[in-house]
């Protein structure tokens, strides 16, 4: 059987499972497969001869068990051998007590082997080089007796937190110091860690290690770091940071483990990019005026930072660890997660739903659960319980918290009855912002008469207690069976699906009002105040504000607005308001003129510019101030920009010029002005009859 153009082996592993070929086959739309008992041993030339026959298209075999073993098989042939992948059908359908020869896992089957047949664009990736310069922070012994155990691996020295008593060791194989961490920043193989009050071990040392006088303060740069001293990490989120490891200061095994780890951390490592930014569609800011900040707020990590001066926000890779919360709650798409890459989880997802009910398949349930921990509490479930339901679909990603709204609603209209996120009950930090999405996902499925059932969150460490909560999940009413490729960013993907949605929805509403921090909306305008300055035009990061290049006009297309609230916080008369809903009119799509005025038309030539609200507002805030106080002074405000400077060089006016400069005086203008007065006393007196003073200050 071939699926996009892949050869494809199917095995029941001994019988365990019930696979009907033919019917297989046909759901897949393919030729009947040849089905296995045995394929990983004594049907193993079975593989060696499809391998050989696969060609440029590969080999897909629904087995992941044994995925070494047939890897290995190729490698002996001595042959390069075909592309070859792995799936697995086994503990995610076959095995489940739901599948018998009366009801098998067929449907389901063909969604896992679609799935897995497509062609996954490849993600991008950083490097990070390690030269294995590790710092080892502690407060005891404890802190040396590590950092010896690794010292022929790896260049380390060791910092003690000043205070520490502790007998000095016998040989000083590694350098010791004292400091105290002020703080730290960096990824693997780039730290910086400053210290504070820093100095070396003192070689005298007897009864205690002793430390050098001293209150010297640097940073520590290094590639490693094993952080023993107890209390606060450097970083939030430390099991996140590549590179640093914090493990319990009084759990020698853990320390064992980090160490072990530390040791092979040397070299070149490759780190997904998990993020695709796109700056340009990026609500967090406009001309310094803070609007969106919710991957910000959301990162556990602190991998994303304002970027003021460029209008954005920074996403450090080299500290992403991947969450995909930033994504999930990014209005606009700006932040979308790539791994994996471009549009191919819509892909997958449409392939998955639309296989499994083009087969047969009713009310399918999809469980989303990330490679590590979802996989391996499914693996439980079907070796030591009834395995999954057979309507269950699981559907791996990278992190289940990578889930927004956008793959909820797309989800819904391609018609999944319900979407499950089951998430790692340690990773609680992660799980407000996918809570706040799948919250607003039911808050619009219930006003379209779907019901608010349709979405949640299981963190369950009991895999006995997953297995009966997804047995014991009562039935809803079906969600039709739409039919859409999902593309593009964010808002291009919800639009589809809210259409979808809508198109079939019970209730057929015109408009469902959402809660506040909603990225749908309108906005609510006094148009009395708003004099038409489209200062929200150049804040609105999605075009949902508009002008008019022909005349003063302010107008705003609803599905555009994400409700970041920049046009509400840059308007200078504050006359904008944000109101939160859903609009699905036709009207929404199109933009809405909010207000339009006549152009105010230059005094001098008569060309229209700006408007009159704006123009008549401004001559009368600056009526009375001093740049305006000559005559027709204000006039230059109601000519064109053209008028307006052959006005200012026709009256030979200098509005930023200063006072004019005093002349200087000089000892000739002193003695002038000596004689004057004495002349004048002399008058003075000579009409009051008194004898004048001669030059000689002798009276006449």
């Amino acid at each position: 059987m071939k699926l996009n153009n892949k050869e494809v082996l199917v095995c029941n592993c001994e019988g365990t499972m019930d696979i009907d070929a033919k019917a297989l086959g046909k759901a897949c739309g393919a030729d009947t497969p040849d089905v296995a008992s045995h394929l990983c041993r004594s049907q193993l030339g079975e593989f060696q001869r499809h391998a050989a026959k696969a060609g440029d298209g590969g080999l897909l075999v629904a087995c992941t068990q044994e995925a070494p073993l047939f890897l290995e098989t190729l490698e002996e042939a001595g042959d390069d051998g075909p592309d070859i992948r792995f799936t697995n059908i086994r503990e995610r359908a076959g095995w489940s007590k739901d599948a018998t020869k009366k009801t098998p896992a067929t449907a389901k089957m063909a969604a896992l082997l679609a799935e897995a047949a497509l062609d996954i664009e490849d993600s991008q990736s950083v490097t990070m080089k390690s030269s294995g310069v590790l710092l080892v922070l502690g407060r005891d012994v404890t802190a040396i007796e590590a950092a010896k155990k690794v010292s022929n691996r790896l260049d380390v020295t060791v910092l003690l937190e000043p205070g520490s008593d502790l007998p000095p060791p016998s040989l000083m194989d590694v350098p010791v110091f004292t400091g105290r961490v002020t703080g730290a920043e960096g990824h693997l193989g780039a730290f910086q860690v400053a210290v504070e009050a820093f100095a070396p071990a003192t070689p005298s040392s007897k009864a205690s290690l002793a430390f050098a006088a001293g209150d010297q303060a640097g940073t520590s740069v290094c590639d490693l770091i094993l952080d023993i001293r107890g209390g606060t990490p450097l970083f939030t989120a430390p099991e996140k940071r590549d590179g640093y490891f914090n493990p319990d200061p009084g759990n020698p095994a853990l320390i064992g483990d980090a160490l072990l780890e530390l040791t092979d951390m040397v070299g070149e490592f490759e780190k997904p990019r998990y993020v695709d930014y796109d700056p340009g569609i990026c609500a967090h800011s406009r001309a310094g005026i803070t609007g969106c900040v919710r991957c910000i707020d959301n990162c556990p990590t602190g991998a994303i930072t304002p970027d003021a001066a460029n209008d954005r926000v920074a996403i450090d890779p080299y500290i992403c660890a991947g969450c995909g919360t930033c994504a999930s709650v990014c209005p606009t798409g700006a932040a979308k997660y790539a791994l994996p890459a471009g549009d191919s989880i819509y892909l997958r997802l449409r392939t998955v739903l639309r296989t499994y009910l083009a087969a047969g398949g009713k009310t399918p349930r999809l469980l989303v659960h990330d490679a590590d921990y979802g996989t391996d509490m499914i693996a439980t479930m079907a070796h030591s319980g009834g395995g999954l339901p057979l309507n269950v679909l699981p559907f791996a990603v990278n992190q289940a918290t990578q889930a927004g709204l956008d793959f909820m609603l797309a989800a819904a209209g391609l018609g999944a009855d319900r979407v499950l996120f089951l998430l790692n009950p340690a990773k609680t930090d992660e799980r407000a912002a996918l809570e706040g999405e799948i919250n607003l996902a039911k808050t619009v499925l219930d006003g379209l008469g779907y019901g608010q059932d349709r979405f949640a969150i299981i963190d369950e460490a009991d895999p006995e207690a997953l297995e009966k909560m997804l047995y014991g999940l009562g039935g809803l009413s079906p969600m039709p069976e739409g039919d859409f490729l999902a593309m593009g960013r964010k808002r291009s993907v919800m639009s589809l699906a809210l259409a979808q949605l809508h198109n079939a929805a019970p209730n057929k509403v015109d408009f469902l009002d959402l809660p506040e921090g909603a990225p749908f909306g309108t906005v609510e305008v006094n148009v009395d105040g708003c004099t038409v300055c489209l200062a929200c035009v150049g804040a609105c990061p999605t075009g949902a504000m508009r002008d008019n290049e022909d005349k003063p006009q302010l107008s705003f297309t609803e599905e555009a607005c994400v409700q970041c609230g920049l046009c509400r916080n840059t308007c200078p008369e504050s006359v904008i308001t944000l109101k939160p809903r859903l609009s699905f009119l036709d009207d929404a799509k199109s933009p809405r003129v909010i207000k339009e005025e006549e152009p105010f038309e230059c005094v001098k030539c008569g060309k229209p510019f700006g408007t009159k609200s704006t123009i008549e507002n401004m001559v009368k805030k600056l009526d009375g101030h001093p740049m305006f106080q000559d005559k027709g002074g204000t006039d230059r405000l109601k000519m064109c920009e053209e008028c307006r400077v052959f006005a200012i060089a026709e009256e030979d006016i200098h509005p930023l010029a200063g006072a004019a400069r005093p002349k200087p005086r000089t000892t000739d203008d002193y003695l002038r002005e000596r004689e004057e007065l004495r002349q004048a006393a002399a008058k003075d007196m000579e009409e009051k009859g008194l004898v004048a003073p001669t030059k000689d200050g002798d009276a006449g």
